[in-house]
């Protein structure tokens, strides 16, 4: 989504506490502390990686194999073939009486010692199987003999009832594709938009590159890939997003929509109470590990490492670069209203506090008369000002208002109750459905902590929205959670005939606590900087939200395709028909089908893509023939995806080796020109995961909406969509008003509109 804006504007800083690395140590300092981290983050995980670890097998399990191996030995049968006997004489002697108890524990050891070895079998076989990906490579429909056999043997080994983290110890790594193919791909790729000179010179950069440095870099990559657990996660987080000095704001942020036609109640602060419990709930369900892990075609499973940061997590301000804090609970959320900032609780003694309580609690809020101080109105701009800039003036900050400070960072998340209305309206739809997109991508800039994991806002007519910080996971992960609260408040949770939560509110709740911040004199001209920078880059950002409801997901299937390659081809005619040339277009994709994979680019302009799109603007061209380039484009497309899916992509591999060039203090042009490329074109589809929770046939507006996020180039489009239902396509399109070759109404010289 918004990481193709970071992926463009990254600068690698390769310093350490700011001093530069010396030697030719800095990539393998480097990997050794990716390596150090997994181990770290498995070791803070010990117990649930226990609970889980032994999957597919149960603690029962070892229970059930110690009382066989006791019967075998009371029946005088040694299923050891003479270990237990060889354990016994190891143990300490404590004398005759206790010559039952040394049996018992040989025999507890060797239990545990053959359980053991049986659950690395079982771990080491499913990895085995798991790195096949012959079935995502095979056509729509079909499926061999070898994908046949490999289902049934995924499915024995897989177990029962599995919790959401049972399958980390058993995904393969992401593996290193061979650099060749790497380079042979990106100069496929970038042939239909470079002159035939451009393109002669980028071959030649490329042959160097593969001559000169190539083998070197790999090399190192294949070293990190044996010892971290991803050999480009944790490095497409930091340089991508960490030590991107930017605004959050726009070029970093995205959002996610409520229901498009509905409203369940206009009860601002029950919306805000449903809301907030059910994102508790779904908490609640985290931390027990009773989500699901999300698995394709039912059987092979994702991997489910991003859920860990959803909830009490924030992005702290560094001067260069940002790190992301995580607490391991928080019994509050903050609160922004009217330019005044509240802890509320969100546990009693008796546990979570019920939907009309907390409807109580905002409630509260709401009517509080009590006006902002000087300066606090504005002080949440600060977290969409550049990071370096935020992170000078938090220093101050916190060693004024450190309690303050605290119960804000320290939330589980932030709740935003706006004073305006939002959402679609009858009388012009068009312009209501963009204020409402652009609200929740930027609001006013003040009314937003950037930092939080997500902000939940809450309008005066109560619509939801999310805005959501990119850098601890991607948006499949924030839009299952949201799919989860949307179907948990409306249809579980529910409301009064009066619009209100269900139940009764509870007048021994203590008061909302106003939070209050003691601003030195120095922080309110970084404030009002912050707000005027906010302003212009809110003011900026133009965004649209188009519901396409002539046909849908339906149809599409009906022709036999992709649904997704579908919307892309379209977007490659549109735009085309805009600026009547081609660009390069990034399409965000997961790779979670290994250990902390997070993203891959899928560059959708393809020769195939070109030669359909000028076979639509050709009169000459027959529509059967139209249609044979149409379906050859989209199986280009599907042959992309897959690929990248699988490990084999373009951009993740050409980031690392620059990143491992730019340690080595080696210059590549090829990689150079590989770094600077535009994106004029971002777009992203937005999965619906749960479909279950939604009855689309009986209740088809009760159906998310999806989300958005800004564009990844100034002259360029971001676009989101979402498959609403069958028969819905809801499109979120963003652009930069500054720019004269996006401004709406104004299509370039050549388009054939």
């Amino acid at each position: 989504m918004a990481e193709a804006h970071q992926a463009v504007g990254f600068r690698p800083s390769l310093t350490s506490d700011g001093a530069e690395v010396e030697l030719s140590a800095p990539v393998l300092q480097e990997i050794y502390l990716s390596g150090l981290r997994s181990w770290k983050r498995h070791l803070a995980r010990f117990w649930n990686d226990f609970l889980t670890g032994v999957f597919p097998a149960s603690p029962l399990s070892w229970l059930f194999l110690f009382s066989a191996i006791q019967l075998a030995w009371f029946l005088q049968l040694d299923p050891s073939l003479g270990l237990m006997e060889k354990i016994k004489e190891l143990l300490p002697d404590w004398g005759g009486q206790h010559h039952r108890l040394r049996g018992v524990l040989a025999a507890a050891l060797f239990a545990s010692c053959l359980w053991g070895a049986l659950i690395f079998t079982l771990h080491v076989a499913l990895r085995l199987l798991l790195s096949y990906h012959g079935w995502l490579l095979e056509p729509h429909g079909a499926m061999s003999s070898p994908t046949k056999t490999w289902l049934a043997l995924v499915r024995i080994f897989s177990g029962r009832n599995p919790m959401l983290f049972s399958y980390q110890r058993s995904l393969p790594r992401q593996p290193v594709p061979s650099v060749q193919d790497t380079v042979r791909k990106y100069l496929e790729s970038v042939r239909p938009i470079l002159s035939d000179e451009d393109f002669d010179l980028t071959s030649v950069l490329a042959q160097d590159f593969l001559r000169l440095q190539a083998s070197l870099l790999q090399w190192y990559l294949r070293l990190k890939s044996w010892w971290a657990s991803n050999y480009v996660s944790d490095w497409w987080e930091e340089f991508v997003y960490l030590r991107s000095r930017h605004s959050l704001m726009v070029n970093s942020n995205y959002y996610m929509m409520d229901f498009l036609y509905v409203t369940p109640t206009p009860v601002q602060a029950a919306r805000a109470g449903n809301a907030v419990h059910a994102l508790l709930l779904y908490r609640h369900r985290l931390n027990r590990q009773e989500i699901l892990p999300t698995l394709l075609m039912g059987m092979r499973p994702l991997c489910s490492a991003q859920y860990e940061k959803i909830f009490n997590t924030t992005r702290i301000p560094g001067i260069q670069k940002d790190h992301i804090r995580h607490l391991r609970d928080s019994r509050h959320v903050a609160v922004f209203h009217r330019g005044r900032f509240y802890r509320v609780g969100t546990h009693s003694q008796s546990g979570l506090l019920s939907p009309r309580a907390l409807e109580q609690q905002f409630q509260r809020i709401l009517d509080d008369p009590s006006p902002a101080c000087p300066q606090e109105e504005h002080l949440a701009a600060l977290t969409a000002a550049p990071r370096d800039v935020w992170a000078q003036v938090r220093s101050s900050l916190k060693a004024q208002a450190e309690d303050t400070l605290e119960a804000v960072e320290g939330a589980a998340f932030f709740v935003s109750l706006d004073s305006e209305p939002a959402g679609l309206t009858r009388e012009d739809p068009a312009a209501t459905l963009d204020a409402y997109a652009h609200a929740l991508l930027a609001g006013r800039g003040h009314d937003r902590w950037f930092d939080k994991s997500f902000t939940l806002i809450v309008f005066s007519n109560g619509k939801l929205g999310l805005s959501v910080e990119h850098s601890w996971a991607d948006c499949p992960i924030s839009g299952h959670m949201w799919e989860f609260t949307l179907a948990t408040e409306c249809f579980q949770l529910g409301y009064s005939a009066d619009g209100h939560c269900k139940g009764h509110p509870d007048p021994s709740l203590p008061q909302p606590q106003r939070l209050h911040w003691d601003l030195p004199e120095k922080i309110h001209l970084s404030i009002s900087l912050a707000l005027r920078g906010a302003k212009t880059l809110s003011g900026n950002v133009d965004c649209h939200v188009f519901p396409f409801s002539h046909f849908g997901k339906s149809f599409i299937k009906r022709c036999h395709l992709s649904s997704d390659s579908f919307i892309q081809m379209a977007l490659q005619l549109a735009h085309f028909r805009d600026r009547g040339q081609f660009c390069l277009t990034y399409e965000s994709t997961m790779t979670r089908l290994f250990l902390e994979g997070r993203t891959e680019t899928v560059r959708c302009c393809t020769r195939e893509a070109c030669n359909f799109v000028r076979a639509m603007e050709d009169k000459e061209k027959t529509e059967p023939q139209r249609r044979a380039m149409f379906r050859l484009a989209v199986e280009k497309h599907q042959a992309l995806l897959k690929a990248a899916m699988s490990g084999q992509g373009v951009d993740r591999h050409l980031f690392a080796l620059y990143i491992v060039s730019q340690f080595l203090h080696l210059q590549s042009p090829f990689l150079d020109q590989v770094h600077s490329e535009q994106w004029q074109l971002a777009t992203s589809q937005i999965p619906v995961q749960q479909i279950h929770l939604f009855d689309v046939h009986n209740y088809p507006d009760y159906v998310s909406s999806g989300g958005g996020f800004g564009p990844a180039d100034d002259h360029g489009y971001g676009v989101s969509y979402i498959f609403m239902g069958d028969d819905t396509i809801t499109f979120h399109i963003s652009s930069k008003k500054s720019s004269t070759k996006t401004r709406r109404g104004t299509p370039c010289p050549g388009s054939s509109w």
